[in-house]
């Protein structure tokens, strides 16, 4: 780690940005006002998440020009991300009609692909899969997917900070058991520059990430884990086993509210972790309560997978069965009036 000093600057940059960040958002009235679907009830400045994105992009042209990142990666990277914070903050400013996100989004999936190679043969339950050009446009709605579904759970104070945070740690701990020390940088710097952010972020929070922040976590982590599977089937599992918490909860919510007819492109507050904040009272304690469920639960299967040659598909199965459990206990998905 010749250039580890590069981490606590990218922390400090970050958390500089975000004091700068949230006197604009103050000085400009960019302010989340509380609304009859929203998780919290004090009026706060939000956009924050624009220091993740500048201090993580500048990280990225250095590792690149260190050769501590592959070009075509950097490129991959730090084209969609730009575009997908670009559109999050123009979003955050005004409002974008929700087709023109979409198409936004499918760009942003298409450049990651292009510059990746696409998506690579995965090993399923032993199968080696390879679907050519079919998985990877199944890969862009992945991206497309991973992006969006960051945003719906990115609801409360220091929960999507502190996802991000908590999967790159267990993924840059796989790349260092394993040898892919190269693979180890990104996630690194990203865990970094949220951790800048979530000193303003943690509950309770003084500055929202915006749908600029949130979004560009959820192309960079889909676009990590693209980049991982040209490694290993094993190590796009185990992002995929990190993530599941988030997984989890925005897939069931998702489904049960377009069986129910419901408009999914509106805002709601019927995720299982935004019930159950409004359960327990406060946000610190489902904050929390994830970190530890990816602490203690998600990282060791994770690990299983990456070092102990547990099929990742079957990893992934045995991550996601409790975290459905707990989906439903906390009626992720249902009709506020039921709760």
């Amino acid at each position: 780690m010749k250039y580890w000093y590069m981490l606590p600057v990218a922390m400090l940059l970050s958390l500089l940005l975000t004091a700068v960040l949230r006197r604009y958002a103050l000085n400009r009235s960019i302010i989340d006002i509380p609304n009859a679907r929203s998780s919290h009830s004090v009026p706060t400045p939000r956009g924050g998440g624009v220091a993740i994105v500048l201090s993580f992009l500048l990280s990225l042209v250095f590792l690149a020009i260190l050769g501590l990142q592959p070009a075509a990666q950097a490129v991959a990277l730090i084209g969609s991300g730009f575009l997908i914070a670009v559109i999050g903050f123009m979003d955050d400013h005004g409002h974008i009609a929700a087709r023109w996100r979409l198409l936004g989004h499918f760009l942003a999936a298409v450049w990651v692909l292009f510059w990746l190679g696409g998506l690579p043969a995965l090993i399923l339950f032993g199968f080696s899969i390879d679907l050519g050009w079919l998985g990877t446009a199944l890969a862009a709605v992945y991206l497309v997917w991973m992006l969006n579904l960051y945003n719906f759970m990115d609801g409360i104070d220091g929960l999507a900070s502190l996802e991000a945070i908590c999967a790159c740690i267990g993924l840059a701990l796989s790349y260092y058991l394993t040898g892919q020390d190269a693979l180890m940088w990104a996630p690194l710097m990203l865990t970094m520059t949220v951790a800048g952010f979530l000193y303003w972020n943690f509950p309770p929070a003084r500055i929202f990430m915006g749908d600029a922040g949130s979004g560009f976590l959820g192309i960079i982590l889909g676009a990590l884990s693209v980049q991982a599977a040209w490694v290993g089937s094993e190590f796009f599992f185990a992002w995929l086993i990190m993530l599941g918490v988030f997984v989890v909860d925005a897939t069931f919510t998702l489904i049960r509210r377009l069986i129910r007819g419901d408009k999914v492109y509106e805002a709601h507050r019927s995720h299982g972790y935004q019930y159950a904040s409004r359960q327990f009272g406060k946000h610190l304690p489902v904050t929390v309560a994830v970190s530890l469920i990816n602490l203690l639960w998600l990282l060791p299967i994770s690990l299983c997978v990456t070092l102990l040659q547990l099929d990742g598909a079957t990893g992934l199965v045995i991550a996601y069965v409790p975290l459905a459990f707990l989906a439903l206990k906390f009626k992720a998905g249902s009709l506020e009036k039921s709760v």
